[in-house]
């Protein structure tokens, strides 16, 4: 089956990682498009799912960066909105296990200026999936924004998100705040095990799954690195291991893992409603495919996702 549109809505970062410089005293910086949003969409297009992308992208030299590289990647912008305002700038630092620790300029940037006037104009009639979260659920003033389109599309399409806590730009009790009021809009809630421990520091995963269902979310996963995935669905639950890779930096497979999850329900016809008709066997298939995704991207520099083509190869070469 063809996989109908998934609309993502949401930032697109300017990646800046260190690199050594030519000169004692300087700082080389190598600039790569990301932000959660923009590397779900760009993941889901690879993959072959038909994915729109809604973000307000500058003409800036970031915003002509980002724009090239999803159109290259197949990314449907033409519901973007051209911003006037400059792009978010994000400069990473790697530690030894290839994790970011990112540190943001993002004071009054083009992501999160959102009104209902530019989202109004969105037609939903052909998309079975919203998917948004990270920073553009909770940077003022356009958070409101988006939630009320999330509502809006919540009778019409299946609405994935996914918290994504930055707690160097908005205090996790920002988060905390809005988490079930999300849940209340969302089906799937995917988040990592640090979004975990930022939201509800030392609460066991089971019981966080638990947490989030009574608010409203219908699936729950929950990211754990190398240790896979734990998937809980109304309550029943399953766990994926990790698919062994070498690891070059771990940006962007959270992402990649969402996309594929969204991509392998969307392929099998399990998105556009409330996930109603769905089993655990159907979540465990999905989540072993999306961490096949994921660990394509830890396995190169940056927020790249893998083609249809390379997840082929890979798999191809597992079964050898």
């Amino acid at each position: 089956m063809s996989p109908r549109q998934i609309t993502v809505l949401g930032e697109c970062v300017a990646d800046a990682f260190a690199e050594p410089a030519s000169a004692s005293g300087e700082l080389a910086l190598r600039v790569l498009p990301g932000g959660g949003p923009a590397n779900t969409a760009v993941s889901l297009a690879r993959l072959g799912t038909p994915a729109r992308f809604l973000a307000r992208l500058s003409d800036d030299v970031f915003g002509r960066l980002f724009r090239a590289h999803l159109e290259t990647s197949g990314v449907d912008l033409s519901s973007a909105v051209r911003a006037a305002e400059p792009s978010t700038l994000a400069v990473a630092e790697l530690d030894a296990q290839g994790r970011a620790a990112f540190s943001f300029h993002a004071q009054n940037t083009a992501d999160w200026q959102w009104t209902a006037r530019e989202l109004a104009r969105v037609d939903l009639s052909a998309t079975a999936c919203v998917h948004t979260g990270s920073l553009a659920l909770v940077r003022e003033p356009g958070a409101a924004v988006v939630e009320d389109f999330l509502a809006a599309a919540a009778p019409h399409a299946t609405i994935s998100i996914d918290p994504n806590v930055r707690p160097l730009l908005v205090h996790p009790d920002v988060y905390r705040a809005r988490l079930a009021h999300w849940c209340g809009l969302a089906d799937v809630l995917r988040l990592s095990e640090d979004d975990l421990e930022l939201l509800l520091p030392g609460t066991p995963p089971e019981e966080a799954c638990d947490l989030w269902h009574a608010a409203g979310a219908r699936l729950v996963v929950i990211t754990r690195g190398g240790d896979g995935a734990l998937a809980s669905l109304a309550g029943e639950r399953v766990e994926v291991p990790a698919v062994q890779t070498t690891v070059a930096d771990t940006v962007g497979a959270g992402d990649s893992f969402t996309a594929g999850l969204l991509h392998h329900l969307g392929v099998r016809g399990l998105l556009g409603g409330r996930l109603a008709e769905t089993r655990l066997d159907d979540i465990a298939e999905a989540c072993r495919f999306a961490t096949r995704v994921a660990a394509l991207t830890c396995s190169v520099a940056g927020p790249n996702p893998p083609w249809q083509s390379q997840l082929e190869q890979f798999a191809a070469a597992d079964r050898v």
